[in-house]
């Protein structure tokens, strides 16, 4: 390793520790050593330390034993009378960099709380979000797990040009990337830089301000350890098993603009201990044999120009990105782009003007493929804020095409329409709306352009099913109203074949290991009763996925003898689940929380949890911040269910799976439920009423608990008595 930085490096990280420390004393003095840290809201503790050393970080005083560690890491500084291997110093000196940087950061919470914002966009006063917590984390990592995000960039400092800043943000959203941003250069940072383009920054758009200072490069690097640690199985304090599985899994890279400091150096050298390379656009040495990274270590002087696709030849990421020949970007990047009131063109559907989509199966002869045709006024024929309505109409053929297919296919409008820069699609069916911005309109978006969108995606996407697809598009009312009333018939019968299938008249159920490559034992079963617990994949999905692509993730299980119908024993599912988790889970039961319960990734919707005291279940979703009376967040519960564990007790669960026949079966299904966060009560309120109603209890919804009534298992209980609660008096759950 070049002597150059690691001389740098270890100076840096030498400064870095020395900062910490010193503001580790003067937090002592201020706080008291039993004072709580933590970055808000996340079940890691300080990520970074806690998977590299298995310590938990939750009081100053724990801080002491870290500096130690930094202490034992640093190697002695760099003479011209010493000659090293120079690698392994400086990677340590790195990983003692972030040790220190977590720490320090974690302090900055207690002395400026109202630095970073904890949101998922920047607000009025300030760009810096801080670290991820792990609403945000757990939401963002289905991406991860599905491929839409191969990788991200961290970047340190910003090109002095807003606009060349703006381009390299842009290619790399492109390129599907996560951005984080961190530090500036002269005085300039990257997201103050792409707000003069008027780009929107924030999680929505993959364009993350975590910090003002280089220290908060930690807020990425912890990003990248839970990752292992959530979806990967990996353990506190296997520093190896982190580091190989985001070397091999998580692909990331250190971009760096301007002048490279100490400190710059030490933060780089940490990142090459995950496999992460810096590339950089000034004059420094450069490490080019392969070694701990994938291919080069240090790469400089990259124009600007080059610096993206450079950086993804050096991190060997591998990018699939099919070009769509319409004027605006596309990329899932932009599918959290907002179109606000100032930036709004035009909008149709969602309540203001009528509007529907829809997907319908023809006869080969009926299609004329690629055709896309707008039957009334387009875009350029309006001014700005005249609405019009809006009906799409998908016409698909093919050999292998069946209308179970017709909704799977229907479903990826949504994200696709969203993909296009400036376009804003949410809801579906006929509750959909669509907004249009300025930008996409000066741009000379067409109508048109959502025809080629859907016809050339859903042609990659589903090749193996579709050989034909026509794209008709309607801005006249009475030709909208026309595909509304199809669209009602069809959706009715959809609706119908779905809840007409029972667990009991199917054969054959589906598996889901798409999240393997996070969390390698687990296995998902996809039942007509239990769609996947992240609430994306029913068993329709399964099926049509299965016929689009034999070999991948969802296989057809033969479900074979119920030994226990109760429980959900099937001999055909264990089989396959103990072939597929390659023994690391020999028995699941599709219907009970407490027996060998299902395994999950960490993509769950919610988590269901056992109250002893009130021999019931608690379930509490994702977007619920507040305590729940297992005494753990959301946060903390995740740890419990997620990694491919199967931890009796606790288990992730679909919203719908909340209002199946089948949930909670063993335990005495919806009798057994006792408290739900009032947001998901809500939510599933009229289906949840009918569950009860089936169960022979009508009144049962009234008495199950939200956090109005406690967040306790005492207060529960109270109130469980109180109303009569059924679950009180069933047998104990075991």
């Amino acid at each position: 390793m070049s002597k150059i930085i690691c001389s740098a490096a270890i100076r840096g990280a030498q400064k870095i520790i020395d900062m910490a420390e010193s503001s580790y004393e003067d937090a002592v003095k201020k706080y008291g050593p039993e004072k709580e840290v933590s970055f808000p809201n996340t079940a890691y503790f300080l990520p970074i330390i806690y998977s590299m050393l298995g310590a938990k970080v939750e009081k100053l005083g724990d801080m002491e034993d870290i500096f130690q560690e930094c202490r034992k890491l640093m190697p002695a500084v760099v003479t011209e009378d010493i000659w090293l291997p120079y690698l392994a110093p400086a990677l340590d000196a790195g990983m003692a960099t972030f040790f220190a940087e977590e720490m320090y950061e974690s302090i900055r919470y207690l002395n400026e709380p109202t630095l970073y914002t904890a949101t998922e966009d920047p607000t009025a006063d300030s760009y810096w979000l801080g670290a991820a917590d792990d609403v945000i984390f757990r939401k963002r990592g289905v991406e991860f797990v599905d491929g839409t995000a191969p990788g991200f960039a961290a970047i340190l400092g910003t090109p002095a040009d807003p606009e060349m800043a703006a381009k390299i943000a842009l290619e790399l959203q492109e390129k599907n990337l996560y951005i984080f941003m961190h530090d500036k250069t002269n005085g300039l940072s990257m997201p103050e830089q792409l707000v003069k383009q008027n780009v929107q920054v924030g999680w929505n758009t993959r364009l993350v301000p975590f910090g003002r200072e280089y220290t908060t490069a930690v807020f990425a690097i912890g990003f990248a350890c839970r990752v292992a640690l959530a979806f990967g199985g990996i353990k506190p304090g296997d520093y190896k098993g982190n580091l190989l599985y985001n070397k091999n899994r998580t692909f990331a890279f250190v971009m760096a603009f301007g002048e490279v400091s100490d400190e710059w150096y030490a933060n780089a050298a940490g990142a090459i201990n995950w496999g992460f390379p810096t590339i950089s656009d000034y004059d420094i040495p450069e490490i080019l044999p392969t070694g701990i990274c994938t291919y080069e270590h240090v790469v400089a002087n990259v124009p600007h120009e080059e610096i993206v696709q450079k950086a993804i030849e050096v991190r060997g990421l591998k990018v699939n990105v099919t070009k769509i020949d319409i004027p605006m970007s596309f990329g899932p990047a932009f599918e959290g782009e907002r179109v606000r009131k100032d930036d709004l063109f035009m909008e149709c559907g969602g309540g203001r003007t009528p509007g529907v989509e829809v997907l319908i199966s023809k006869e080969m002869d009926e299609i004329e493929d690629g055709l896309v045709t707008l039957e009334g006024p387009d875009i350029s024929d309006i001014e700005q804020g005249q609405n019009l309505p809006l009906g799409i109409l998908v016409e698909v053929a093919g050999r292998e095409m069946q209308s179970d297919f017709e909704p799977i296919l229907e479903r990826q409008f949504h994200h696709l329409i969203n993909y296009i820069q400036g376009i804003m699609h949410m809801g579906q069916r006929n509750i959909m709306w669509v907004r249009i911005g300025k930008a996409a309109v000066e741009k000379g978006f067409s109508f048109k352009h959502i025809g080629v969108v859907l016809h050339g995606k859903l042609h990659q996407e589903f090749g193996a099913i579709v050989d034909k697809i026509q794209v008709k598009i309607f801005t006249l009312e009475e030709k909208v109203k026309e595909v509304q009333d199809l669209a009602a018939s069809v959706y009715t019968e959809r609706d119908l074949r779905l809840g007409a299938m029972t667990d009991e008249t199917e054969d054959v159920f589906y598996s889901c290991t798409l999240c393997q490559s996070f969390a390698p034992s687990h296995v998902c079963v996809i039942t007509p009763e239990r769609i996947g617990m992240c609430g994306a994949y029913n068993w329709l999905d399964g099926k049509a996925s299965y016929q689009i692509n034999p070999t991948g993730p969802n296989q057809p299980i033969q479900k074979g003898e119920c030994t226990d119908p109760d429980n959900g024993y099937f001999v055909g599912i264990n089989d396959f689940v103990n072939q597929a988790s390659r023994g690391a889970v020999p028995e699941v039961s599709c219907y009970s929380l407490m027996n060998n319960p299902m395994t999950a990734c960490g993509c769950f919707e919610a988590i269901a949890a056992m109250l002893p005291q009130c021999n019931g279940i608690m379930v509490v979703n994702r977007d619920y911040l507040g305590m729940t009376p297992s005494g753990m967040k959301f946060t903390s519960l995740a740890g419990m269910a997620g990694g491919g564990m199967q931890t009796p007790g606790f288990m992730g669960v679909s919203k719908h799976f909340m209002t199946s026949k089948k949930l909670f079966k063993a335990e005495g299904g919806i009798k057994r439920v006792v408290w739900l966060p009032k947001m998901l009560k809500d939510e599933i309120a009229e289906k949840l009423k009918i569950v009860c109603a089936d169960a022979g209890m009508p009144e049962l919804f009234d008495m199950i608990a939200t956090e109005e009534q406690g967040t306790t298992e005492e207060e529960i209980l109270a109130f469980l008595k109180e109303k009569g609660h059924p679950a009180l008096e069933m047998e104990m759950a075991v």
